[in-house]
């Protein structure tokens, strides 16, 4: 059987494409690339869903808390081998009034009830990847998503690396910095989500991280 990975993101996950509106083709995406190039012997599952929080319920949008579809998404996808959690560019909404600081324990909580999951894991054991997300660049605010999301997203969003990291120590997970691996800067259409050439950087550090993750 294939090591099953699955992707458990948000629209960045999904492969949302500001250019157009729509979504990066399967040549592009970057669980997509991600299959690819980790070879035949691996199942990438992407779990991408626009606006998706680590914990938080949207009084606007209906299913967007990773917290309540955490667990079928795990079963569904049973056995899994590793699942890659990058989340946490949503919760900076200030709709959502939550510091980088509480929206790390948020994830937290998320990461929390995926290790509780305990018949989902092919070895018995949760194996968790958190990646923290491209930052959001501050010009965000005078685009066409600023109003929706609010003031002060950016200046959070630089925090949740820090804060993402000390939680990972902290549940046993492994971790990537995506500010640290990704140098193609994001889209100049709403400064929040990857490029296609974004996608293609994420996905080759990805595949090394893994191939050594899934090897261990």
């Amino acid at each position: 059987m294939k090591k099953h990975i699955v992707c458990f993101g948000d629209s960045n996950t999904h492969g949302y494409c500001a250019s157009t509106g729509g979504r990066f083709d399967e040549t592009q995406r970057w669980c997509c690339l991600l299959e690819k190039k980790l070879g035949e012997d691996y199942l990438v599952i992407e779990e991408g869903l626009s606006g998706r929080t680590t914990c938080f319920t949207d009084p606007i949008h209906e299913g967007l808390n990773g917290l309540n579809f955490i667990y079928p998404c795990l079963m569904s996808h049973e056995p899994v081998d590793l699942l890659i959690i990058m989340l946490g560019t949503n919760d900076t909404k200030e709709r959502f009034g939550a510091s980088a600081a509480c929206i790390a324990l948020g994830l937290k909580r998320l990461i929390g009830k995926a290790i509780a999951t305990t018949d989902c894991w092919s070895s018995g054991k949760a194996n968790i990847l958190i990646v923290s997300p491209q930052n959001i660049d501050a010009r965000y605010i005078d685009s066409e998503v600023g109003a929706t999301m609010g003031h002060g997203c950016a200046e959070k969003s630089t925090g949740l690396a820090a804060e993402f990291a000390k939680i990972a120590a902290l549940m046993k997970c492994h971790f990537l910095d995506a500010n640290k691996e990704i140098s193609a800067p994001v889209n100049e259409i709403d400064y929040m989500h990857l490029t296609a050439e974004g996608h293609r950087q994420l996905a080759d550090v990805l595949a090394k991280k893994i191939s050594k993750i899934l090897t261990q």
